[in-house]
């Protein structure tokens, strides 16, 4: 169990600088959900690195003598220590000679991890085994600590289970330094400050006297324009999909101020931290915050959860799910002198003196002159798009200047909510969000923006927009709609939303709302007027194609539920956020039910010849599958007949490179405690083999068992190791599991599948609903789930979503790990060698 007598026995706290810490015990959690984790290197006795895992309200913390690596065959011996209290993951100093484990000390790495294997922290270290996803700003990826059979029982082995790194060397040696302070533990150790270097710069570059106040500083801001170039002169950063900060350090006083000038210190605590570490008595820096994906991406969409919390515990938890990181690209004062006038290249050169270049603190880097090259980068990677800046321009603080020009991929801008549209067949629920913006003064219609929208958030909005009902538009360019059908409200509230371009009748194209912003007042909301000038300046735009619209939503679906199609359409809008990932790229098959799962239906692999333009779809081998990339895409198929979504294991650009191998498990008549018996069965197999695997219900009778294959196989070796492994199953349980394909041949036992492998081949998606009564869905288990007592019918259009919003999605690593596949089928062959044996 979880105690700090053991660390408070050996720390004097009136001679050591490091936290006695509180007692506390864990939230409870899901047994993916994300904890925290961080590395310190230790110039103790021995050097070594201390590995520490938020477990039950404590950091569980383990030596790592040689400190981790990324090189996979590399075994480092991690020795377990005395539970360490939360507090001490901020711990950076120097323990003073004559105390236990005397030495400087830098935070080396942190960041959060999640079990990969569905089994909890607690459980995984009382087992002695954790299998780890980490998360953070050097270390990513998974991890596994297997506790050795040594007399003390302290002994592990930490090693990295993916692939070899592209760099050689070290990774303690390659990266030194921390990612508070940016210091190595040497420089920690001796004092090293960043104050001395940095007033040589300032003296170099003319840098003047005067001291800023950042409670009367805002931000500069950019232009919009809508051309990527490139010059000499100018330089070229990464625009990022956060929120803009200035982050101000005197002494020890850290203040962060959103662009409004409202102080936002405790909203980001972690960030506030930071720059306490960093070794520099003053400075102002403007900056963005920024919640990086799993692809390193920041995500406005993430983030969003984040500066809405003001609440303490509410915070707390937050930064333990949504880390945030600062992009810091530009440096007003420092050390008692205004730098504003100086070149902006000069003022980067002063920040990227002293900011780390890992951590949560980071220079904004950029490159100069090549525009074009980075803007194209930022379209191929997904990034928001790019900030062009002429190299010599000075901070207008304040002002919106030319010298700075932002031009986005996609483009998303804040607008003011002024009322609201009904869903159709609906006197109640709020569908679309009437839009508007300023142009010359006035309040002008932008446009409905319904997509991205989740049913909390529309129901939270719904309540609050009722309370600030009006009875005429306060806004131009009202559309027509009726009475039944709209809602207008005082213009209070602000959104950002994303669209494609604005059209010449200055309507929003393909808008989608990222989220409500409450750092944004409703008269900032304003029309580009560079960007209309353009829109003028071009061609007149291509003729307006087809638009989504839902219909029939009354009709039942399912007669015994009385589940509608208005049902289904809400289900797949609701569950989205999970069902993206699985959906991305990969081509899509339909099973069309037009009047309801007991009518008539067929199959639909070719989208038809009436599919709007705007619908994605990819041909591949003479047929046109539909690509469900965007929400408004998956409801228009929907809103078609289609229940089930049908999915190849491979995406287009790596057709044949399938990203996961399937057993299905297939009962047709054998008892499902058969099905639960090989699929445990499969899990400790799998397990003992070290080779992550996952299950989900199909929908129907059986299970699914994937393995994630990160593109190391074609179709063929996929199914030629899904055989094996379906036989060695099959030798293993010859009562109850086959791999007899004909009905005759099965007698009662469960089919084991392994030939749903192949190019083309096809599987029901997560979250996929089926056509049967009760309206089931194919839903990700946690292995806990997995037991006699589960039934597979339990989760359906009302309660998966539920499901999901509580524990999240326990089979969400399947896309971005792999296993070691020739160490897997040599483990097999040996298995099913001593299976045929007996």
């Amino acid at each position: 169990m979880p105690d700090l007598k053991r660390y408070r026995e050996k720390r004097d706290p009136e001679r050591t600088p490091e936290p006695i810490g509180e007692d506390s015990r864990e939230p409870a959690r899901a047994p993916g959900a994300p904890r925290g984790f961080v590395v310190q290197q230790h110039a103790a006795r021995n050097m070594h690195w201390d590995l520490r895992l938020e477990i039950d309200g404590v950091l569980v913390s383990w030596a790592v003598p040689r400190g981790p690596s990324l090189d996979p065959a590399d075994k480092r011996l991690a020795v377990q220590t005395e539970d360490h209290p939360l507090e001490y993951a901020d711990f950076e100093g120097v323990i003073p000679a004559g105390n236990y484990g005397a030495g400087a000390m830098i935070v080396w790495d942190r960041g959060i991890y999640h079990t990969v294997d569905g089994v909890t922290p607690a459980a995984g270290l009382e087992a002695g085994k954790l299998d780890l996803l980490l998360q953070g700003h050097k270390l990513h990826g998974r991890f596994a600590l297997v506790r050795t059979r040594s007399e003390s029982g302290r002994d592990w082995l930490l090693l990295h289970k993916g692939a070899a790194p592209a760099q050689p060397g070290a990774l303690v040696e390659l990266e030194p330094g921390s990612v508070l302070s940016g210091l190595t533990v040497t420089e920690l150790r001796d004092g090293a400050s960043r104050d001395a270097d940095l007033r040589a710069v300032l003296a170099r570059i003319g840098a003047p006297p005067g001291q800023l106040d950042p409670r009367k500083l805002r931000p500069m801001l950019a232009s919009a324009s809508d051309t990527p170039f490139s010059r000499e002169g100018w330089l070229f950063e990464l625009k990022y999909d956060g929120v803009r900060v200035l982050l101000a350090k005197h002494g020890e006083r850290v203040e962060i101020r959103a662009r409004s000038g409202a102080e936002r210190t405790s909203t980001y605590p972690e960030i506030a931290r930071a720059a306490a570490h960093l070794p520099l008595e003053s400075f102002v820096a403007d900056g963005e915050i920024v919640a990086l994906d799993e692809r390193g991406r920041s995500s406005f969409e993430r983030l969003q959860r984040r500066f809405t919390q003001r609440d303490p515990e509410a915070v707390a938890r937050a930064q333990a799910e949504v880390p945030v990181v600062l992009y810091a690209f530009d440096l007003l004062g420092a050390l008692g002198h205004d730098l504003r006038d100086l070149p902006l290249v000069r003022r980067k050169e002063a920040l990227a003196g002293f900011l780390p270049r890992l951590g949560q603190l980071r220079f904004a880097d950029h490159v100069l002159g090549d525009g074009e090259a980075l803007f194209e980068a930022a379209r191929a990677h997904g990034l928001e798009g790019v900030v062009a800046k002429r190299g010599d321009s000075r901070y207008e603080t304040g002002r919106r200047s030319k010298s700075w020009l932002k031009l986005k991929v996609p483009r998303s801008e804040p607008f003011v909510i002024v009322g609201y549209l009904r869903r159709r067949g609906s006197r109640k629920a709020l569908g679309s969000l009437m839009l508007a913006w300023y142009r010359d003064g006035e309040l002008v219609y932008a446009g409905n923006a319904g997509s991205g929208l989740d049913e909390a958030t529309s129901a939270a909005l719904e309540r609050e927009l009722d309370a600030a009902r009006l009875d005429e538009p306060v806004f131009s360019g009202a559309p027509e709609s009726s009475a039944r059908e709209r809602v207008y409200t005082r213009p209070e509230r602000v959104c950002r939303v994303g669209f494609t371009e604005v059209t010449s009748a200055g309507l929003l194209r393909h808008p989608v709302f990222r989220g409500l912003l409450d750092d944004v007042r409703p008269e900032q909301c304003r029309a580009p007027v560079d960007r209309e000038a353009a829109a003028d300046a071009s061609p007149p735009p291509a003729p307006r194609t087809a638009q989504l619209e839902l219909t029939h939503l009354d009709k039942v679906f399912w007669p015994v539920d009385a589940y509608t199609k208005g049902d289904l359409l809400a289900y797949y809008e609701a569950v989205w956020p999970w069902l993206s990932p699985y959906l991305r790229d990969r081509p899509v098959v339909l099973t069309r039910y037009p009047d309801g799962i007991e009518g008539k239906n067929f199959y639909q692999k070719n989208a038809p010849e009436f599919t709007p333009d705007w619908v994605e779809r990819e041909q591949i081998d003479d047929t046109d599958y539909f690509v469900c990339n965007d929400l408004r895409t998956l409801l228009y198929v929907i809103n078609s007949g289609a229940i089930p979504l049908h999915v190849w294991s491979a995406r287009r650009g790596s057709l044949e490179q399938p990203d996961w191998l399937i057993l299905d498990l297939d009962p047709k008549g054998a008892p499902f405690t058969d099905v639960v018996t090989i699929a445990r069965h499969i899990h400790r197999l799998l397990d003992e083999l070290d080779a992550p695997h996952f299950a989900k219900t199909s929908g129907q009778d059986g299970l699914h068992v994937l393995l994630p294959l990160g593109g190391q196989l074609d179709h063929g070796q996929a199914k030629s190791l899904g055989e094996v492994l379906a036989r060695v199953v099959a030798a293993e349980l010859p009562e109850i599991s086959t791999i007899a394909r004909p009905l005759a041949a099965r007698g009662q036992r469960v089919y084991v599948d392994y030939l749903q492998n192949g190019r083309g081949k096809l599987i029901a998606s997560p979250f996929s609903v089926r056509p049967r009564p009760g309206a089931p869905v194919s839903t990700p288990l946690r292995w806990t789930q997995v037991t006699a007592r589960l039934d597979p019918g339990r989760f359906g259009i009302k309660n998966a979503v539920r499901e999901m919003e509580r524990h999240g999605d326990p089979m969400q690593p399947l896309l971005d790990t792999s296993l070691d596949v020739a160490r897997l089928l040599e483990r097999l062959g040996e298995r099913l060698g001593a299976a045929v044996a007996q």
